[in-house]
């Protein structure tokens, strides 16, 4: 009898195209999920009588109370090497092996950038306005060169980000808790004295920092005050970084010029959640990791852990 493998969240119905699950056809049966289930009620029947479960980054949660419902699961596989999301003890007391996949950079580099483009030459409204028929040049657009870009963080992402806001001739800073000079200046970029200067000084900030106790609400109401009116922040990290509430305050009383953000509280969003109908806010569902190659790489990497797993030797363990 084959074993059963969920792919969870595969939006786009495109998990068994962008690699090839051949090598498993003998032995594995491959069910991709193109729909979200909402709950841990619902993910448990749905995942009952599964051997093997590929989730999508950290957007299903795998608790203890989850795993212990499951118990035909005997691999899960995340994509990327990192997941908050998964009890690794509990999985490994219900003998549950957990695998990891190799996940790039650069594909949040390049959102980040559409965000920040997008915002600064209003490319949304004034598409929208050339489609529908509207005005013809209706905002002005913010410049890049001589700006200043303030970076909250400044590791494989941020640095990245940085070499294309120099490449704009754009003034870079950067600021997270453990940056030293030494490492802002192997980047080619300053070291902020705070948090809070980078904030006051910076007319676009982008957050490129994991989401740890330190990290979580580092920017609330007082930060984002600090925020000049005409600054943009963007967020393609964590939303738990940003207070999304005081975030949504300053979006709709006009005090930032506006914000892009690609993660959130709750993902997928509800149909009623207000980030869908806040002002001055260019939003995506999450696109940060979701590219050709990227995906090739999730899905060729999870078909090499599930060969390695039944041939008794896996690869990738997490954590």
């Amino acid at each position: 009898m084959r074993l059963r493998c969920a792919v969870l969240d595969d939006f786009q119905n495109v998990a068994t195209e962008v690699a090839d699950w051949s090598p498993l056809a003998d032995d594995v049966e491959v069910v991709p999920f193109t729909t979200h289930f909402p709950d841990e009620d619902t993910l448990a029947a749905a995942l009952a009588e599964f051997d093997i479960v590929v989730t999508l980054r950290e957007r299903v949660p795998f608790p203890a109370s989850l795993i212990a419902r499951l118990p035909r699961l005997k691999l899960l596989i995340a994509s990327g090497m990192r997941n908050s999301v998964i009890d690794y003890a509990a999985a490994e007391a219900h003998g549950v092996t957990v695998c990891g996949t190799a996940s790039a950079s650069t594909p949040p580099v390049e959102l980040t950038w559409a965000l920040l483009l997008g915002l600064a030459r209003g490319i949304v409204r004034e598409s929208n306005a050339l489609r529908d028929g509207g005005p013809w040049q209706s905002t002005l657009g913010a410049d890049l060169h001589g700006r200043r870009l303030g970076l909250l963080g400044l590791g494989k992402i941020g640095s990245r980000v940085a070499q294309v806001g120099l490449a704009f001739g754009m003034q870079v800073g950067a600021w997270s808790q453990n940056l030293t000079k030494e490492r802002a200046e192997e980047v080619g970029v300053e070291l902020a004295a705070s948090k809070e200067d980078l904030l006051r000084d910076s007319d676009f900030v982008s957050i490129h920092l994991a989401l740890s106790d330190r990290t979580r609400g580092l920017l609330g109401a007082a930060e984002l005050a600090l925020l000049k009116p005409t600054a943009y922040l963007i967020n393609t990290s964590r939303a738990a970084i940003v207070d999304q509430d005081d975030l949504l305050a300053a979006l709709h009383e006009g005090r930032i010029a506006g914000a892009g953000v690609d993660v959130f509280d709750i993902e997928p969003l509800p149909a009623d959640h207000p980030m869908r109908t806040a002002p001055r806010l260019l939003a995506t569902p999450h696109l940060g990791y979701v590219s050709q190659a990227n995906y090739a790489t999730y899905y060729g990497h999870a078909v090499e852990d599930i060969q390695a797993y039944l041939a008794g030797s896996p690869v990738r363990r997490l954590p």
